[in-house]
């Protein structure tokens, strides 16, 4: 009897000291990991947030960039830390496409980290070469129906999103197109202003940078129209329902986080959000707001990996 009364007093304390910690949350430097190297959107939306953050919480919120391994490093560094909300991290949509396209995974989306909001996504857009004669998605369909031979797309290389956006969208509409893989986003748009492909899902905020007469958007691969290109239909509006790609970023922490710290963060990121000069830094970084509650953002995140594994295995993409 004794023992037990000793452990449930244990128990109580353990309990009231987690609460306490949790209600006195941040009471030192909060480090964000950022699994991807700086400079880009992702960095740039994190140290944002970061600095927000701090002005808020009164305690310093500092990025650490972890790159490498398709941002597997800084990851798994995340999940092997404590659950005490001093480590975050701060990713883009890899963090699922990469299990997608791993033989074996290098960490499980679902049990080792804590979604706390999605904060931001980058649209993608189904963009042709100009003379392609189609003008909309029905029309891309039925020219490639009737040219079935005639057809390339380009893509960001093997395995990326660009690659599985355009197998899904042959998959869904029932047509063929050519791959034509390169090293990125940048060239791979470039190989359709030249002609040298005719099709490609580009970032949107890649149009929007390389503008060219030579390449026609034609459908936005996003749920629900972008405000970076308002007046373009998405290809579900456009006889592909449910089709969806886009890169979103967001905050998660190791996984077994105080459902407390998870709140506060929460609330305290969609406070940032809801200001209009960090929604209008957001959308010049390429990205619309989207400010998801944690249930939501977790169910994103282990449908991408489902749907974006199922497309891998019926292209037959070689897994890494």
């Amino acid at each position: 009897m004794k023992r037990t009364l000793a452990a449930l007093l244990g128990l109580v304390v353990c309990t009231l000291s987690i609460n306490s910690a949790s209600a006195d949350y941040p009471d030192k430097v909060v480090r964000i990991i950022v699994p991807v190297a700086a400079g880009g959107g992702v960095d740039v939306m994190a140290r944002l947030l970061a600095q927000r953050l701090s002005e808020r919480l009164g305690q310093q919120f500092i990025v650490e960039n972890r790159a490498g391994a398709a941002g597997v490093i800084g990851t798994k560094s995340v999940i092997r830390s404590p659950a005490d909300g001093y480590t975050l991290l701060y990713t883009p949509s890899s963090l699922s496409l990469t299990v997608a396209v791993s033989k074996t995974a290098p960490y499980d989306v679902a049990s080792d980290l804590t979604p706390i909001v999605n904060v931001a996504i980058s649209p993608y857009a189904l963009a042709e070469y100009a003379s392609v004669p189609a003008k909309t998605v029905q029309e891309f369909i039925l020219y490639a129906k009737a040219n079935p031979t005639k057809l390339s797309y380009s893509s960001a290389g093997i395995g990326s999103a660009s690659h599985l956006a355009a197998e899904l969208f042959k998959s869904m509409a029932g047509i063929e197109m050519v791959h034509v893989p390169n090293k990125g986003m940048s060239p791979a748009l470039v190989d359709v202003m030249g002609g040298h492909v005719q099709a490609l899902f580009a970032s949107v905020p890649a149009l929007l940078t390389e503008k060219s007469d030579a390449v026609r958007p034609i459908a936005m691969a996003e749920k629900k129209r972008s405000a970076l290109m308002p007046d373009l239909p998405t290809i579900s509006e456009s006889g592909l329902p449910g089709f969806e790609v886009a890169n979103w970023a967001g905050l998660l922490g190791p996984a077994g986080l105080d459902a407390t710290i998870v709140k506060k963060l929460h609330a305290e990121v969609i406070a940032i959000l809801a200001t209009p000069d960090m929604r209008d830094r957001i959308k010049t970084l390429g990205y619309d707001v989207l400010a998801s509650p944690p249930d939501e953002f977790g169910a994103q995140i282990k449908n991408d990996v489902v749907r974006w594994s199922e497309v891998v295995k019926k292209a037959d993409i070689p897994l890494n």
